[in-house]
């Protein structure tokens, strides 16, 4: 079986290859060797490779730039799934396609379930729902929430080096979402490409948290692993004192039921992945 696997010079492209399932055999694109805003390049390398599965990890992510780069976002967000399917439709390919919890305007109650509408606040949350449409029936799309993994650019990353450069640091406490380690995200994309299920599906870590409570378990494992040599105060501060371009939810929890009792797997805590993370982290130097 061939898979091809975009972004794999980011966290979760390199997380699928890292948890490729024997007998598949993956062909490795990142964006020199695939524009992913060149519908036409996507349709020849589909053509070319002929794969039985593409997981497309990679995306625009910049989701305050995205504000005043609509074009390329939407371009890449939601022209390249739609060339996915396109070009798999007459092949007989499936798509794995990655979407985010910010398609949701987090006035919800409670967690997110895959059929709950959607109504994004921002350029970036809009682009990744017009990617979910643009996939169509026939694809595996795959919300998720806060990624993380040791090398990548995210949230952990960021913490650790502020608090390594800051006595003080503020962070947004009534911002509520769940963490995400990319390796268990890999594990339950291969997981669904399996069992061959197409549709909406949702994938976080067990257990919710703001980003404050995020900042403070990664102070504090990061401590214990020797990766910080002190722990700064961290401050907890609202949406208000910390404006961004682009609008957040501030409830964005989704419910991974249908998900974990599709794959029958444990559901692990997001801050037992963060310390996962944190052991690579350190095992990178």
């Amino acid at each position: 079986m061939k898979a091809l696997v975009t972004g794999v010079t980011g966290q979760l492209g390199r997380a699928l290859l890292a948890t490729r399932p024997e007998g598949w055999n993956c062909v490795a694109l990142d964006r020199p060797a695939l524009d992913l805003a060149d519908a036409d390049a996507i349709v020849r390398a589909v053509d070319r490779h002929r794969p039985d599965l593409v997981l497309n990890a990679a995306a625009y992510t910049r989701v305050d730039r995205a504000e005043s780069e609509p074009d390329i976002a939407y371009a890449i967000n939601a022209g390249a799934p739609g060339a996915f399917a396109k070009a798999l439709a007459g092949s007989g390919g499936r798509l794995v396609q990655v979407s985010t919890d910010f398609v949701f305007d987090g006035a919800n109650g409670r967690g997110y379930c895959p059929e709950d509408p959607r109504n994004p606040r921002s350029v970036y949350g809009a682009s990744k729902a017009a990617g979910e449409d643009a996939a169509g029936p026939d694809a595996i799309v795959v919300r998720t929430s806060w990624v993380h993994a040791a090398g990548g650019a995210n949230f952990v990353r960021t913490m650790l080096r502020l608090m390594r450069a800051r006595e003080t640091l503020g962070v947004v406490a009534d911002q509520i979402g769940s963490p995400t380690w990319a390796t268990g995200l890999a594990w339950t994309l291969w997981g669904l490409a399996a069992r061959d299920r197409p549709g909406i599906w949702h994938h976080r870590d067990a257990g919710v948290a703001s980003w404050y409570d995020f900042a403070v378990a990664i102070a504090e494992e990061a401590h214990a692993l020797g990766l910080l040599e002190r722990i700064p105060a961290i401050v907890p501060i609202a949406t208000a004192d910390y404006p961004t371009l682009a609008k957040r939810p501030s409830f964005s929890v989704l419910d991974v039921s249908a998900t974990r009792r599709l794959l029958g797997d444990p559901h692990v805590h997001w801050r037992t992945n963060l310390t996962k993370m944190l052991e690579e982290e350190k095992a990178l130097g």
